[in-house]
């Protein structure tokens, strides 16, 4: 709808008793617009309307897909305002949406009425093909974080029953009792391949930090793993010297 502030047009006279250059600043200072019929009138304020007397309702139909929706709402309410009470119909948020009104997409801020919209008019409501793009790429992004948290999670319960082992075999080695060294060698290896699991699970996000924590408590096991093969090996030999074994990480800090 065409709308524009209008400084040389005639416009509705003065009232009676005031000059001349009077009168033609008051024209000046007034916003008009043009109606569908082409009468020429003051335009609009949304803010002084509210102050204003209620305006009748109308009801309009909104195909939306396969359904059809009746809304009560104000002749001279805007499209934005018919969103809003659309949102709740349709499940669309209104920046969601697309409204459709003979023929042509309508702007939030342009009046029903203005427009031409009546009592029991048509209009066809749309979901923005935008917006329905960014909600797919959201889904596959959730999906995706989604398959990491579960894959994260599958490890940590891994790496649960191994710290239980872990725990089993240090009780032994504190007490002053010698284990195969074999099961530690082995328990470090179950733990390194819990590490190469949780290096092959692309994660972004939360899952991130997930794994990243995952890793640097899987590291901490095998760092104590070392410590416990040095002390073991040294059992019932107190004139050795005690070793600390401390393992670099490279390959899984992420």
């Amino acid at each position: 709808m065409m709308r524009m502030r209008m400084k040389k047009a005639a416009v509705p006279k003065a009232p009676m008793g005031m000059s001349g250059s009077a009168a033609k600043d008051v024209g000046d200072s007034i916003d008009w617009e043009v109606r569908p019929g082409g009468m020429l009138v003051q335009r609009r304020d949304p803010a002084v309307d509210q102050e204003s007397a209620p305006c009748p309702k109308i009801k309009v139909r909104v195909t939306y897909g396969s359904s059809l929706h009746e809304v009560s709402v104000s002749m001279q309410a805007t499209f934005g305002e018919l969103k809003k009470l659309l949102a709740p119909e349709t499940g669309l948020e209104p920046q969601d949406q697309k409204i459709i009104f003979r023929g042509k997409e309508r702007d939030g801020k342009d009046f029903l009425d203005l427009a031409g919209v009546k009592d029991k008019s048509k209009i066809v409501l749309m979901e923005d093909p935008m917006s329905r793009e960014k909600k797919y790429i959201e889904m596959r992004k959730n999906a995706k974080i989604e398959r990491a948290s579960r894959a994260i999670a599958d490890v940590s319960l891994e790496v649960d029953k191994l710290a239980a082992q872990l725990s089993s075999l240090e009780a032994l080695i504190v007490k002053g009792k010698r284990v195969a060294e074999n099961g530690l060698v082995e328990l470090i290896e179950m733990f390194m391949r819990q590490l190469v699991k949780l290096d092959s699970i692309p994660a972004d996000g939360d899952a991130k930090l997930q794994r990243r924590m995952q890793v640097r408590r899987v590291q901490k096991y095998v760092e104590t793993l070392d410590v416990l093969k040095v002390r073991n090996a040294t059992q019932n030999s107190s004139s050795q010297q005690p070793v600390v074994v401390t393992t670099k990480w490279e390959t899984f800090e992420s």
